[in-house]
């Protein structure tokens, strides 16, 4: 009995030295503070099929959540597309500039209206970032299915709508019109509602023979301008509200790639989870997929949460804005805690964001974590940066991987590890890129991005005061 636990031993010893697994199809192993990956999981899988997420598929107020270049996706009739990482790191770096904008309260109310675009002039990209994770809403009666990026960053939820006055960007699903749908009215821009424009999107509303104007622009100029008004979302058929306040763009540019829109999930009175509060008491879930070949869930209200999920308080830094803050506290690589004073992520806070790709660190946090991750990935070569990104592996040659893990630790106890898939940004295989980024500046909010977000199950809970996290979300 011995001899042959032995020998199964050695047999368990000489798979992991030959980078083969024991496990048919086994992708990852765990070794106490590492991760142990097949390099090729890095990448995309060539396969044509979706696997949908059991949560989104059997929870009544859950939706889908597929990645916009993925297989999955309405958008690309069930084939993968190649996304422009350059374009996305672009984009990203736009979007990050935006919400630092905001946070340094530079950004002042203006007024808009329907007949010109002078107060929001239109350039190549939009603060939506590459806008990665889409999820598919009813709108009107009979309802139209629309495709909508769902941002946590954002608070007005906007489609394109004929007629199309100016401009409209090209969209994949027929664009919606009001004037087929029954349950469809303009907003009155005496009302309340119009006056709330201003703090959910930084721009006052205006009149147009008594209809209540909207304008949303984002950071680097894209736009979208028309009526406010109020239509039947219908989420899944048991998850149907009437009269949700939403923007109506018959005037809207931007790099917004095939998308109807954008589904508004953050703090403001006006956003998605406040106006369904007394169904949801604004509390909603999602797991981002790690492939493209997968679903994730948006999920609102607490049905299926996770009984692990560990909470932190959301900071007061984001108190005013759209955002979700987070209190950093610390940051673990292959088990050790960095040197990083608490001052350098107390001073300038943190924020949780769904659109934001790349995780953004002030300076010296960063530098520690690139210093620590280097030292412990020296046997991998490194090769030239990527835009935003700067330490990079060259991994050609290597069937696996084996990557430090990295957790964050947030106040109130909450400790989160980050699967395999959220420390690498992989270009090619002779171009793996550490994914996360330094801020230009010390006074400059930390961003815990989408990236890192991958595979976790991450519950905002908007009347608690709180955000979760807990391992696995989407199986």
């Amino acid at each position: 009995m011995s001899i042959n636990r032995n020998l199964l031993n050695i047999i368990i010893i000489l798979c992991v030295c030959l980078n083969l697994g024991c496990n048919e199809g086994a992708q990852e192993r765990e070794i106490d503070d590492s991760h142990t990956i097949q390099v090729s999981s890095l990448f995309p899988a060539s396969s044509s099929s979706c696997v949908l997420s059991p949560r989104a598929s059997t929870t009544k107020s859950s939706l889908h959540v597929t990645h916009r270049h993925g297989t999955c996706s309405r958008l690309n009739n069930g084939k993968a597309t190649s996304p422009d990482h350059v374009e996305i790191l672009r984009l990203d770096q736009a979007r990050v500039n935006s919400i630092h904008s905001k946070l340094s309260k530079k950004l002042t109310t203006n007024h808009v209206s329907q007949s010109q675009s002078t107060d929001l002039p239109a350039k190549d990209g939009s603060t939506l970032g590459s806008g990665n994770y889409i999820v598919t809403v009813g709108l009107g009666t009979p309802k139209n299915d629309l495709s909508l990026i769902f941002d946590t960053g954002s608070d007005l939820t906007w489609t394109q709508c004929q007629p199309c006055v100016r401009t409209c960007y090209d969209q994949k699903e027929p664009i919606f019109n009001p004037s087929k749908s029954t349950s469809y009215y303009n907003v009155s821009c005496s009302s309340a509602a119009c006056g709330s424009l201003s703090s959910a999107t930084g721009n006052a509303g205006s009149c147009s023979a008594s209809n209540c104007i909207y304008g949303i622009q984002y950071g680097d100029q894209s736009f979208s301008v028309g009526f406010l008004a109020k239509d039947k979302f219908t989420l899944t058929s048991s998850d149907v509200f009437d009269g949700v306040y939403f923007g109506c763009g018959e005037n809207n540019q931007g790099l917004f790639t095939g998308v109807a829109g954008l589904l508004g999930l953050g703090r403001d009175k006006l956003s998605f989870p406040s106006q369904t509060a007394t169904a949801y008491n604004k509390i909603f879930s999602y797991c981002l997929p790690s492939s493209a070949s997968y679903t994730g869930h948006l999920t609102f209200g607490s049905a299926g949460i996770s009984r692990s999920v560990k909470f932190t308080p959301i900071s007061t830094i984001t108190d005013g804005t759209s955002f979700y803050g987070l209190n950093i506290v610390a940051i673990t690589v292959g088990g050790q805690k960095l040197p990083i004073p608490s001052t350098v992520f107390s001073t300038p806070g943190a924020l949780i964001d769904s659109g934001t790709v790349i995780t953004r660190l002030p300076p010296k946090a960063y530098a520690a974590l690139r210093s620590s991750f280097k030292a412990k990935m020296s046997k991998y070569p490194t090769t030239s940066g990527v835009s935003i990104l700067d330490t990079c592996f060259d991994l050609s040659g290597f069937k696996t991987v084996t990557i430090p893990k990295v957790a964050f630790s947030f106040s109130g106890g909450a400790v989160v590890e980050l699967g395999s898939k959220g420390i690498f940004y992989a270009f090619k295989i002779s171009q793996v890129c550490l994914a996360f980024a330094g801020n230009s500046d010390d006074s400059n909010a930390a961003i815990f991005g989408n990236v890192q977000q991958q595979t976790l199950e991450v519950v905002y809970d908007g009347a608690g005061g709180r955000v979760g996290f807990a391992p696995n979300g989407c199986s």
